[in-house]
């Protein structure tokens, strides 16, 4: 029989734990870190003593004040049940510091024990929210579309990136038996709720398309009726739809609020912005915005490419916090706008990462390109 070495193997294991635990630690992204968590507990600050109280009256408030306002805010964000150890734990820890003795050992045991049980369930529970953020993530992942859908005439290329695990920004490409639509939108708000609502706009997108195949502009006043059917609902969504008939040499736009698509086109070698009128949806009434949404037909002719894209493409910023802007993008099509949807696609993409130079989007990145081939 082999023997096998116990103290190799349990220093290969301490090695690998050391690995693990520290994997990911680089200055770049504990400094990041560490700034988003200064601004977490300076909000938290911030909401706990300035409620009712002005600027002036806040900086004369007894130091004991603030402090039990700022652990009443800390508490009220646990249950009940947590709300109770934490605060047996921090009286504990104010007994320690003023008894002696057995008592004193006992007390800090006490604080120290609660504070670490807190901890513990705190990590359990936010690691089990991360699971269902991640699940989250794979099925709105499975909803986008594929990144390239090629047909008789049309040469489609999509990228979307998150700025957190799931986002707001919806892109998608529905084929019907007319033509084909290509659909962009940026729900307001980040995170989970926005991707909630990005599904539910999803479904009513395919929906009415699959029901009615109305014109861009006829398919933002149906969204409309949905989106605004919730008094309660403050959430709009800026659109943009192009529709592009089959063998047609045209497409038909409408904007809802959106960023104004780019237009290459290769005739005249010029890139210009489709600047028409349209109320975000859920701004306004539905009659309201069927006087003033605009839809308009635009010649599109092999070598012409059309770009939709949302606002977190051209707000990215560098690390001297400026934007990388609409110029930057408009020069891009004006050099690639003849190539292939792919192509353009991969240019924009590495001028961005270029730009930001590896610095996180603060907000969702999605852009579709359209080429005539």
């Amino acid at each position: 029989m082999s023997l096998k070495n116990e103290a190799q193997s349990a220093f290969q294991s301490t090695k690998s734990f050391y690995r693990e635990y520290v994997q990911g630690m680089n200055r770049e992204r504990l400094g990041r870190e560490l700034q988003a968590d200064s601004e977490r507990i300076k909000q938290l600050y911030d909401e706990a003593i300035g409620e009712g109280e002005n600027q002036e009256k806040q900086q004369h408030l007894p130091f004991h004040i603030k402090v039990l306002r700022l652990f009443s805010a800390l508490g009220q964000r646990l249950n009940p049940t947590r709300r109770l150890i934490f605060g047996i734990s921090i009286i504990s820890f104010v007994a320690y510091s003023i008894t002696n003795g057995l008592l004193a050992d006992l007390l800090l045991l006490t604080a120290f024990g609660g504070l670490l049980m807190l901890l513990l369930v705190e990590l359990l529970e936010k690691s089990d929210v991360k699971r269902e953020i991640d699940l989250a993530r794979e099925i709105q992942l499975s909803l986008l579309p594929q990144a390239e859908l090629m047909n008789e005439t049309l040469d489609i290329y999509s990228f979307a990136n998150t700025a957190q695990e799931v986002g707001g920004d919806y892109v998608d490409n529905i084929e019907t038996d007319e033509g084909l639509y290509v659909v962009i939108a940026d729900v307001s708000g980040k995170g989970l709720s926005a991707a909630l609502y990005m599904v539910r706009m999803q479904a009513l997108v395919n929906l009415i398309i699959e029901k009615s195949k109305p014109t861009p502009k006829e398919l933002f006043l149906q969204l409309n009726n949905y989106v605004k059917s919730g008094i309660k609902d403050k959430t709009f969504v800026t659109a943009c739809v192009a529709y592009f008939p089959r063998e047609a040499e045209y497409f038909k736009i409408a904007r809802a609020g959106q960023n104004a698509p780019l237009f290459y086109s290769k005739q005249k070698n010029v890139t210009k912005p489709l600047r028409y009128d349209g109320f975000a949806l859920g701004m306004t009434a539905t009659d309201k915005m069927d006087s003033f949404l605009k839809e308009r037909k635009i010649p599109f002719k092999p070598g012409d490419t059309v770009l939709l894209y949302t606002d977190g493409l051209t707000e990215a910023r560098n690390q001297h916090n400026e934007e990388y802007g609409l110029e930057r993008l408009s020069s891009l099509l004006d050099v690639y706008g003849s190539m292939d949807s792919k192509s353009i696609t991969k240019k924009i993409q590495q001028s961005v990462e270029s730009f930001i130079e590896g610095r996180k989007p603060h907000d969702d990145v999605t852009f579709t390109v359209v080429h005539h081939r």
